[in-house]
């Protein structure tokens, strides 16, 4: 199978170790980290950082990344500069420790209350992500841009941003989801995909269809028919790289939607991990 498999694990379950048996029992060995305990992963000390390490290694975890601030939902582009910095320098070096390159980003989206003009959104976001990238450079990481909030949320804005900021740590994060939810338009993900498909490192697997009213809601991965015509896209292209669950069905961060302590959240991931391994088997067969 020229794909392997990973996933937001907590969506499933709150703390790690919580998160390290939902792993087991879907059967996988790596993990995208982001909230442990309700605090992001980039946040934390360096001795709750080494604890965590620690575990994951002695239960044969892999982290393949970090689910970062830098740019997000929360952050606009009025935001101070510095908070993003200052969380880059904080964890290039764990990265590095853990063996780990990708750093999730956004682009800064523009407030609704006082923003920029258009052109200076823009140029603002390509000062702060240049600056960025430099630094990802020296600290050997990827600055893996997820197609969710900022200037990069429209495959225009990521080209123009790709282009102008030209750096190798400056790569992009697919969400298959996050289009089709935006727009309530599946063929929106499919456009952005298609546009971008080169610029692809990595892989977040989200699903989405429309309800009575036309607003398109997350499900499983094999309701989504993109989800079976960009995977098997990636592979006739010879990706082989992570493909990452982030379902959103029992738990949308973002949102504030945390997962509760009912054990559904753990039960729809592992479902979900159960039809999205059956759904890559009937596209590479």
């Amino acid at each position: 199978m020229p794909f392997q498999f990973t996933g937001f694990a907590d969506e499933a379950e709150k703390s790690l170790d919580g998160q390290i048996s939902t792993l087991k029992e879907a059967g996988w060995s790596a993990i995208e980290l982001r909230l442990l305990d309700g605090r992001n992963v980039v946040d934390l000390s360096e001795d709750e950082w080494k604890a965590t390490h620690d575990k994951l290694q002695a239960e044969g975890i892999k982290i393949v990344g970090f689910g970062g601030q830098i740019g997000n939902w929360a952050r606009p582009i009025t935001t101070d500069f510095q908070v993003d910095i200052d969380e880059l320098k904080r964890v290039g070096p764990r990265m590095r420790e853990a063996g780990t390159k990708f750093l999730r980003i956004m682009s800064y989206p523009n407030p609704d209350e006082n923003p920029l003009s258009n052109e200076d959104w823009k140029n603002e976001t390509i000062r702060r992500v240049k600056e960025l990238a430099t630094i990802a450079e020296g600290e050997d990481v990827i600055l893996a841009h997820e197609n969710c909030s900022g200037y990069g949320a429209t495959a225009q804005g990521w080209l123009e941003m790709a282009d102008a900021v030209d750096s190798p740590a400056l790569q992009l994060i697919m969400d298959t989801g996050n289009n089709s939810l935006h727009a309530n338009d599946r063929e929106d993900t499919w456009d952005y995909y298609d546009k971008c498909r080169e610029h692809v490192t990595h892989v977040h697997i989200k699903s989405a269809k429309p309800g009575d009213d036309g607003t398109y809601a997350t499900c499983h991965v094999d309701e989504d028919p993109v989800q079976k015509r960009i995977i098997a896209d990636l592979e006739e292209n010879g990706y082989d790289g992570w493909l990452s669950i982030e379902p959103h069905i029992k738990a949308a961060i973002h949102a504030g939607q945390d997962v509760d302590e009912s054990g559904e959240g753990r039960e729809v991931w592992v479902e979900y991990t159960r039809r999205l391994e059956k759904l890559v088997s009937e596209v590479v067969s």
